[in-house]
């Protein structure tokens, strides 16, 4: 067994093999490293002015998408739409984690978003979402002029770009 840790999210991983993604933030295979040589990259990172704005914005943002994926994991009826959400909701608080640590935070706000108990409907939404996050993102990256920060926007950009396909997917098979 090997022990595999993210750069992005610094969660650990226990297998013989390093997943095609992490668990936990969801990004890109190539930002896990074994434990041995990870170090934490989201710990007294130097940050303009500018980059802080959208670390806030996007900690916003992930943290609205959290508070509506779990509303939606526990309430809609359909299961496998339900468990999707529910995976969207861990991945979603994972990203809010991650801007959470970049700006030195020691917890989150609270944030309370409506909930729709219409599967389709739910899937509409959450693709709406994961677009803004991906244009803000985009937008965000061409801002920034850290390196860890445009790392860690370009990985979690990528992955909102997963959620948008896998919305895209789930919308084809509720639709038929």
């Amino acid at each position: 067994m090997r022990i595999f840790t993210c750069r992005i999210c610094g969660e650990v991983y226990i297998g013989t093999e390093a997943p095609k993604t992490c668990p936990f933030c969801g990004v890109a295979n190539k930002y896990l490293v074994l434990a041995s040589v990870w170090k934490d990259e989201n710990k007294d990172v130097k940050i303009s002015e500018v980059s802080r704005k959208n670390l806030e914005e996007a900690l916003e943002l992930e943290l609205s998408n959290t508070a509506f994926y779990k509303c939606l994991a526990q309430k809609l009826a359909n299961t496998e739409t339900s468990l999707m959400f529910k995976g969207l909701f861990k991945v979603e608080r994972e990203h809010a984690s991650v801007f959470r640590k970049l700006l030195g935070l020691l917890e989150d706000q609270k944030v309370v978003e409506y909930c729709i108990n219409d599967p389709e409907k739910a899937i509409t939404e959450s693709a709406e979402r994961e677009e803004k996050a991906i244009n803000f993102y985009a937008k965000a990256l061409t801002e920034a002029t850290e390196p860890r920060i445009k790392e860690v926007f370009t990985a979690i950009m990528n992955t909102e770009k997963d959620h948008l396909e896998l919305d895209r997917e789930m919308k084809n098979k509720i639709i038929k």
